[in-house]
């Protein structure tokens, strides 16, 4: 089943995907599944949460002044997100939140691992 989005919301997430993919900032995500999905639409600079949160948390901060988080936008992904954004921000990193908040706002995903198919059937959508 195909669940279609207006065309508007679909071109602000692609916008969304391309500054994230051109300004390489790293990306949380959850997990391998995760990474998978946002490395076929073009995105590095991917960190997955294989370690425990601190160590995550530690490691980014060392790295970067910038990141994207994209848990799942299930009750478990936005509980990791939460805590993500508050200890990363108390370490000086930015959160950039533009592409999760469009997802929560226009798509009905709960899982990032399927963001990449979702895109490329509403684009086969858009084309018709």
């Amino acid at each position: 089943m195909v669940v279609a989005i207006k065309a508007e919301a679909l071109k602000d997430i692609e916008e969304a995907i391309e500054k994230l993919r051109k300004s390489e900032k790293l990306v949380v995500v959850e997990g391998m599944k995760d990474r998978r999905s946002l490395a076929k639409l073009g995105l590095k600079n991917i960190v997955t949460l294989k370690k425990p949160l601190y160590a995550v948390v530690d490691e980014i901060a060392e790295t970067a002044k910038e990141c994207a988080i994209l848990t799942d936008l299930d009750s478990e992904g936005r509980k990791l997100y939460s805590i993500l954004r508050k200890e990363l921000q108390k370490q000086g990193v930015k959160i950039d939140d533009k592409l999760r908040n469009l997802l929560f706002r226009h798509t009905p995903l709960k899982c990032v691992e399927g963001l990449a198919s979702f895109l490329e059937n509403n684009s086969k959508q858009k084309d018709f």
